[in-house]
């Protein structure tokens, strides 16, 4: 079984991702039965066979691709304890605005997990965003990446996690 960071603690994953071959269709491909995070078109094509399963069973979770926005899963987020977010490559940074999106406008507040090409250098940000889980690069040591939630102790800019930015919340004295 694979491992995650989750909630700043690495953790067993049960989770499986379905990935789409060249050959495969969103509406046609078979979901396997456990749980299983499906990509977004394949909730949108198949949302009427999946919608049991994800009321009763909570086996299905969605995840977004870096040229999808979360305003297209807006109707079903309460469906949904889980939520994913692929980040296919460390330089494509689309996946922020996601996340960003569905904490802020949509108020997601189930596991907002990034998958991909998760590296260190990018958890702490990830997390000021809105990320909670975190499926770290095959090839990477994942408890090496956790240190990467902490690498700072302060953050300047306003975001999900902290509301107010530096200025507003240092106390400032007169000259």
């Amino acid at each position: 079984m694979t491992k995650i960071i989750k909630d700043r603690a690495v953790v067993e994953d049960n989770w499986e991702i379905l990935q789409l071959s060249e050959d495969d269709t969103a509406d046609a491909i078979e979901v396997p039965e456990g749980k299983v995070i499906v990509p977004l078109k394949v909730w949108q094509f198949q949302r009427d066979k999946l919608i049991q399963r994800a009321k009763e069973r909570q086996d299905i979770a969605v995840w977004f691709s870096s040229n999808e926005q979360a305003k297209e899963l807006q109707q079903d987020l309460h469906l949904f304890n889980l939520l994913a977010v692929d980040f296919p490559k460390f330089a494509d940074g689309r996946g922020y605005s996601i996340a960003y999106n569905l904490r802020t406008r949509f108020n997601y507040t189930g596991e907002l997990r990034a998958i991909g090409d998760v590296l260190r250098d990018q958890l702490f940000y990830m997390q000021r965003v809105g990320f909670n889980a975190f499926a770290v690069r095959a090839d990477k040591n994942i408890h090496d990446a956790i240190k990467g939630l902490t690498d700072f102790s302060e953050k300047y800019q306003s975001s999900v996690d902290e509301k107010n930015p530096l200025f507003r919340r240092a106390a400032r004295t007169g000259s």
